[in-house]
């Protein structure tokens, strides 16, 4: 009995522990970064607590330098407790007020991987966003509650993490951004799947749930390589940003990021980013591929090429891929020079514009693209030409309703 119960405490395994699901994902984890293995999830095993088959889970799965976290066949959803992530890398969090860098770390999806918000979500959206006005959530009008959403409403959260990849993962129903990078480089992220909506039905009503991007790179991601992703969003399916602001100590609560503008003086320059193989659309009629730079950060070297707008009848998004903003709550349109060096090809749009240039663009290719919708040319300039320069446009047009 001795030696049983030591390889138990011993186990790589969480269903070899007792106690709630993240517990046992938490010793488990322990065992497997200290012996340098993978921490791989299965499905979870009934036992006496429950016969449910999935993991449930009120706080989030760390992830320190050199991890590796293997999904197998499994699901893993927020408990209505959780007002966490799924997964964040363990450099960043509440009260961590700097974030130091972490190398090598990997989530891998094995089979059916999925990840699962909450039946009834503490809080959804971006720090923007008041709980029970806006946006649902439990936790409104608690008072010894953050009143809005923040960083604690991304599902996988990696921050200042260099040579990681995140593949074969779906995430459902997520509070907010569900994949958001901040100051991570050189690394992959493939066979990603997102469904929401922008609404969910809970407890028999149909609640908002804003914010609900599917993969969004931050301020200083670069050398990044996007490859198929699929699927419905409540907001942008995929969101490049860089947007400006004063610095701040990190791991604030009621903030969209973890990290601060201006972080320790880091590059926030995004760039070096590919894109491939698009499949899908915003549900909540935004983009299906946005890029917005602010405040004087650049973004240039981007490749975007293989998007097929899969928008059903009664969805017309916004744009299929959407550059820049003239609003000047986002600092207006940026300096000719600092969006710079794309190279769209090979769109296929149902969307109300199929590209959107609102903001500036410089020295840059758009070829390819097929506006289905009719309704424009295939590339609008919404914020007038004079904020281009060096753009070559070909093999673009409009074939109207299909």
């Amino acid at each position: 009995m001795m030696k049983e119960k030591v390889c138990r405490e011993e186990s790589m395994n969480p269903n070899d522990y007792s106690g709630s699901d993240s517990e046992r994902i938490a010793r488990a984890a322990r065992v497997a970064f200290a012996a340098g293995e993978p921490l791989r999830i299965t499905a979870r095993r009934p036992d006496a607590v429950s016969d449910r088959q999935f993991w449930l889970i009120d706080s989030a799965i760390l992830l320190p330098e050199n991890a590796t976290l293997i999904l197998e066949n499994c699901k893993i959803r927020l408990s209505d407790r959780c007002r966490d992530n799924f997964i964040r890398s363990a450099n960043c969090g509440l009260g961590i007020e700097n974030v130091p860098p972490l190398r090598n770390i990997h989530i891998l999806g094995v089979g059916h991987a999925v990840l699962e918000g909450a039946e009834r979500p503490r809080a959804t959206g971006d720090s923007g966003k008041m709980l029970g006005e806006r946006t649902f959530g439990t936790d409104a009008r608690r008072i010894e509650e953050i009143p809005v959403g923040d960083w604690r409403n991304i599902g996988i959260l990696l921050a200042n993490v260099h040579g990681f990849s995140i593949r074969n993962v779906t995430i459902r129903e997520s509070h907010m951004w569900a994949v958001s990078l901040e100051y991570c480089t050189e690394g992959e992220l493939r066979s990603l799947a997102f469904h929401s909506s922008g609404t969910r039905l809970i407890d028999g009503v149909r609640q908002t749930v804003l914010n609900q991007d599917g993969l969004d790179l931050r301020r200083g991601c670069r050398n990044i390589t996007i490859d198929t992703v699929s699927g419905a969003t409540g907001d942008d399916l995929i969101a490049l940003t860089a947007i400006g602001g004063e610095p701040r100590p990190c791991g604030l609560p009621g903030m969209s990021e973890v990290c601060s503008p201006q972080m320790a003086g880091m590059d926030e320059t995004v760039s070096g980013i590919i894109i491939r193989n698009v499949v899908g659309y915003s549900a909540g009629g935004h983009q299906i591929v946005r890029f917005l730079n602010t405040g004087g950060i650049g973004m240039h070297g981007i490749l975007l090429d293989g998007l097929l707008d899969t928008s059903p009848e009664e969805v017309r998004d916004i744009a299929a891929v959407r550059i820049g903003d003239s609003n000047p709550a986002w600092g207006g349109v940026t300096p000719l020079g600092d969006t710079a060096a794309f190279q769209i090809r090979n769109v296929t749009s149902r969307a109300r514009n199929a590209v959107l240039i609102a903001g500036s663009l410089a020295d840059s290719m758009i070829c390819g693209v097929i506006d289905r919708n009719g309704e424009n040319e295939p590339v609008v300039y919404a914020s007038g030409l004079e904020n281009t320069q060096n753009l070559a446009i070909f093999q673009c047009r409009s074939v109207g309703t299909h």
